[in-house]
């Protein structure tokens, strides 16, 4: 097989699956390093494809819904794997996807960390992930303060989110909150 066999390989591999594909599992299907999976993503991201790495591994970015509202959501909190992890919570048990985090670093300006958690079970894993790496999340970076972008199907949801945050403190600003709350409830 070619590399460009190879890579129109993985490009199909991604755009028929219905969950992440891991690099090692490219890897391992196509009998190369990891490191040649890395630079196959890197020359079809190049290409334009939409390939995000998660923490769960590769994915082709779909369009979303016309349904599909987003919303910027700027939070405070430790960094503790609890307050991560109620956060994380408090947003998908909600109805809400987190799909990044952003923090302003003052000498490479905006890091942003691909998330698209979902579910417990995904926050559940990035939070392993994290432990297992001996990793810090980006908001110590920033002393606890970071942006999410969340993803809901319609509005109530992104209001939904939105008071569950406010109600257990981890929303950065509260007269903004306040302000995106009635924006969001004059749109349902």
């Amino acid at each position: 097989m070619t590399n460009e066999e190879r890579r129109a390989a993985i490009l199909r591999m991604l755009l028929e699956s219905h969950s992440p594909v891991t690099g090692a599992q490219l890897s391992e299907i196509f009998g190369v390093t990891r490191q040649v999976i890395v630079a196959d993503i890197a020359i079809l991201r190049a290409r334009n494809q939409p390939i995000v790495a998660t923490t769960q591994g590769y994915v082709i970015l779909q369009s979303a819904p016309l349904t599909t509202v987003r919303q910027a959501v700027a939070a405070r909190h430790s960094a503790s794997a609890e307050d991560l992890r109620d956060e994380l919570y408090t947003i998908v048990d909600n109805g809400g996807t987190v799909l990044d985090v952003t923090v302003e670093h003052p000498v490479y300006g905006e890091i942003t960390g691909t998330l698209r958690l979902s579910s417990r079970v995904e926050a559940d894993m990035f939070i392993a992930k994290l432990t297992q790496a001996g990793a810090e999340p980006l908001l110590v970076l920033t002393g606890g303060l970071h942006l999410h972008t969340i993803e809901g199907k319609d509005h109530g949801v992104i209001a939904g989110v939105l008071q569950a945050l406010a109600a257990k403190g981890y929303l950065a600003d509260e007269d903004t909150c306040r302000s995106t709350l009635s924006r969001v409830e004059n749109r349902q």
